[in-house]
């Protein structure tokens, strides 16, 4: 469910187009959290560090990454991947300017 363990790395890679490409909406950013912290994150480790790839997402709206992105931001270290596109960098702004979010 889009997860890969990068094992030489002692990372996890979380493939958010797994969840779709367009992601918004609240309640549907609260159960992929959720379904992530039921199947991805109950395995990681404290020392490792998760990578949000956005490859393949044409919409990211900031209430659908609030929910994924600033809960994952709050438990681990994580570093972001293919987050070039304009609806990413926006929402990425608005989460680090509202929610204090540090990429």
């Amino acid at each position: 469910m889009g997860k890969k363990r990068l094992a030489a790395a002692k990372c996890m890679l979380i493939e958010l187009r797994k969840f779709g490409e367009i992601l918004i909406s609240h309640p549907a950013g609260r159960e992929a959290y959720l379904a992530m912290s039921a199947y991805l994150l109950k395995d990681i480790k404290k020392n490792e560090e998760i990578i949000i790839d956005f490859a393949g997402i044409k919409v990211l709206a900031p209430s659908w990454a609030d929910e994924v992105i600033t809960n994952l931001a709050k438990n681990h270290s994580i570093k972001l991947k293919n987050a070039d596109n304009p609806t990413v960098k926006a929402t990425l702004k608005t989460l680090a300017e509202y929610s204090g979010l540090k990429t």
